[in-house]
């Protein structure tokens, strides 16, 4: 069984919550993601296997999205 690890992204220019489902839906796309959800207004909470992704992978697929990214 692999562990999975735990990160909070805090995320810039989310004005709409379709902006953040268009986030989490991404996220949740990736190989690896097995939780995205949103912790707070403009932060996300993702459980990833540490195997198959980095912190980067995720924060590199919010920047995709047209957000600045960074981990709390």
């Amino acid at each position: 069984m692999t562990t999975m690890n735990r990160v909070l992204i805090g995320i810039r220019g989310v004005e709409l919550p379709e902006q953040m489902e268009k986030i989490l839906n991404a996220l949740r796309a990736l190989e690896g993601v097995q939780r995205a959800e949103q912790a707070t207004l403009g932060q996300v909470e993702v459980e990833y296997d540490p195997y198959r992704l980095t912190v980067m992978d995720l924060i590199r697929s919010i920047r995709e999205q047209g957000f600045l990214a960074g981990m709390l």
